[in-house]
């Protein structure tokens, strides 16, 4: 394999997911003045992290060549060595359960749910045709944008709950947010779009239509918030309004940068909680 950026090896080991998780787990908590355990922290990242792995690893056996980006083909050819990490990460994901507070369990097994329903629509095959290709039977990328942006607020809003109100459109801004990521990316890795050959739900189709809009929307709606909303922590919709911005910088400047790279800086614009960590007291 010829040698690799650390950004572009960073996404290729499925590292990218876990280290936003941890980064905006963190930082919610420590805007809303909740002080989060360092096994709350180290959870998070076990989970997202095996999540992440499996689903690659299962794309690679469900999905069609054409389909499948140099994150499938990397994870395909390391299978062996991702097994054992997911094996590894389970395990220690089954050691740190038992300190993770009750309340934050109940709201995880109800997202598993969730979360285990999406593996089975996007990863058991209907039957249809060889021939003709079905679009997906939920939309793919917002699914994952508001199951990941769900986990990252659990472990704030179970130590304090009546502070979900109060976080609650900071977490809709941010599921939008994690959803356009993903948005960005699918039309990045499928440009031009192909309808034949890669059939989208509805949903996810109306939304392509409209990425450079719904990231000017949620750079604005972060910046009210903000402003007008002083109930919310502001650090949390101005990093959201930050991230959305980066996206749409790259999204203009796509063209001029590797695809590999292009698909890891998307997931770097969402590190702009580190741009606001000075001003948090």
């Amino acid at each position: 394999m010829p040698a690799k950026s650390p950004l572009a090896l960073w996404h290729l080991l499925s590292l990218d997911a876990p280290t936003i998780a941890v980064l905006w787990t963190w930082f919610i908590g420590t805007a809303s003045h909740v002080h989060l355990p360092i096994t709350s922290i180290l959870a998070m990242a076990s989970a997202v992290w095996t999540l992440y792995a499996a689903d690659r690893l299962l794309d690679t056996q469900s999905a069609t060549p054409s389909d499948l980006e140099a994150r499938h083909y990397f994870h395909h050819r390391y299978r062996t060595a991702f097994l054992a990490g997911i094996l590894f990460a389970s395990l220690a994901l089954a050691v740190l359960l038992p300190r993770i507070p009750s309340e934050a369990i109940h709201l995880y097994l109800i997202l598993g749910g969730l979360v285990f329903g999406y593996f089975i629509l996007i990863h058991v095959p209907l039957n249809h045709s060889p021939e003709t290709k079905a679009a997906p039977r939920l939309p793919k990328e917002i699914a994952v944008g508001i199951c990941f942006a769900a986990a990252i607020f659990i472990p704030t809003i179970a130590r304090h709950p009546d502070l979900r109100p109060t976080l609650l459109p900071s977490a809709l801004l941010f599921a939008a947010l994690c959803s356009l990521n993903c948005l960005f990316i699918y039309a990045w890795e499928h440009d031009p779009p192909d309808p034949i050959d890669h059939p989208v739900h509805t949903i996810t189709r109306l939304a392509l239509n409209r990425l450079p809009t719904i990231a000017m929307t949620i750079t604005a709606a972060g910046i009210a918030l903000a402003i007008l909303d002083h109930r919310t922590p502001w650090p949390i919709p101005i990093a959201n309004a930050l991230a959305a911005t980066l996206l749409l910088l790259l999204h203009y400047r796509r063209h001029q940068i590797i695809p590999l790279n292009l698909r890891a800086a998307a997931d770097l614009a969402l590190a702009t909680p580190i741009l606001v960590i000075p001003f948090l007291k």
